[in-house]
Parts: C-alpha cells; structure tokens; sequence
C-alpha cells in the first residue's frame, strides 16, 4: 500500500477528475438520446478513455522515472521539489487568468460501437493536454518512487475513479428511467455552459496540491512550522 502522503493527495486528484466536463457532457448525451440500448456505446467509450488514460500513465510513469533515475535519483531531492513548487504556483496563477468562455461539447454521430470507440479516443487525445489532475497524479507517485506492483493498481484506481461518476448516473437512469430525465437535462446544461468554469476550479486546485506537496519536499513547510508561522497562521 503506497504511503499516505502518496495515497491522499493522489485520491484528492482523482476525485477532482471525476468532474471532467467532455466525459459527463457526452455520457449525459448518451444517457438522454433515448437510445433503446444505452449500456454498450456508453461503457464502450467509458472503457476507451479509462484504457487511454491508463495507457499514457503508465507511459508517462515509466518514462519519468527513467529521467530521474538519469538525473540520479533526484525523486525525493530539492529541486524536483521547486519544480513542483514553481508548476504548482503557475497552474495556480493560471486559474486565475485563464479564459471561461464555454465551447461547444463534442457529441457522438452514432451510437455504434467502433464510433464510440473513437470518440473515446479523441477525447482522450484532445483532453489529454490539459488533463492537469491526472499529471500532478502521476508526477506524485513518481518521485515517490513507488514500485510498479503499487503505482500499477494505483493508477488502474485512479482512472476507475475517474469514470465512476457516469457509472453512477447510468444505474440512476436504469432505476428511475424517466423521472430522473428533467434533472439530467439540467445536469448537461450546467456542466455544458459551465465546463470552462469548472475546468478554472480544477487546475487552480490542481496547482495548489502541487504547490504544498512540492514546498514540502523542498523542506519549506517544515522551516515554516519550526519558526512558528504555521502556528501563527493557523491560530488567525
């Protein structure tokens, strides 16, 4: 089991990826087409993106922790930890400045398995750029040094996570039918109008966590605590 300075800010991450606007926009899509069958393009396209995103994790993963080890073993080091620092306070900034005027959600033009397929990955392709939950994730548990039998089951759990939601609203619909409609229209309005907004709160958080988990390793926050600004802070 990964430690739990590892555990929790990774399950915080995968938590804010549930919210992911292209993925609840086109399963909300899905759910209201009035499709007879509504189970096999919805899990279809869930299980591309979930494959795809687990995929390039394990891409990503590997990849870092060879560039570490080339760097010698700067996992745990001070400047991988400003970096994280510094990633973590742009993101943040980034939050802040970045535009929310909503764009048009991308819907599937038929419900056939091999066009749901590649709507699955198209929007792993599309969104993979700015799946900024994901890279803090992945970022973490790689300087942690995990080994694969614990960053494999961790990342296939992140990405479970990740589509849960969706799951969720399928057995909704399956156990309610019609009476859950009218709050499902409401739900892809929202997440359609307010995807930008929405994706603003995600990678200001995102940026925090980095932020935090970085100074930590830099040792910042224990030089905060021992001079007792922490404690002066905290007692405001």
């Amino acid at each position: 089991m990964p430690p739990w300075e590892v555990l929790l800010p990774v399950a915080g991450l995968a938590l804010l990826d549930t919210l992911s606007p292209a993925t609840l926009g086109i399963s909300l899509y899905v759910l209201l087409s009035g499709a007879r069958s509504v189970a096999r393009p919805l899990f279809t396209f869930l299980g591309t993106v979930a494959l795809f995103y687990f995929v390039l994790g394990c891409a990503l993963v590997l990849g870092l922790g060879v560039l570490l080890e080339t760097l010698g073993g700067l996992a745990d080091s001070a400047p991988v930890g400003w970096a994280m620092a510094v990633l973590g306070g742009g993101l943040l900034v980034y939050s802040f400045l970045m535009p929310t005027k909503p764009r048009e959600q991308r819907r599937p033009a038929s419900f056939r398995t091999v066009a749901m397929i590649g709507l699955g990955l198209a929007t792993g392709l599309l969104e993979g750029g700015t799946a900024f939950p994901y890279f803090g994730a992945i970022g973490i548990m790689t300087t942690a040094e995990l080994p694969a039998a614990t960053w494999l089951p961790l990342l296939a759990a992140y990405n479970a996570v990740m589509v849960l939601p969706p799951v969720l609203l399928y057995l909704g619909h399956r156990a309610l039918g019609e009476r859950l409609r009218p709050r499902l229209e409401r739900w892809r309005t929202r997440v359609e109008s307010g995807s930008r907004e929405a994706m603003g709160w995600i990678i200001g958080l995102v940026g925090f966590l980095l932020l935090i988990n970085g100074l930590a390793r830099t040792g910042a926050v224990a030089a905060l605590e021992g001079s007792g600004v922490i404690t002066f802070l905290n007692g405001l």
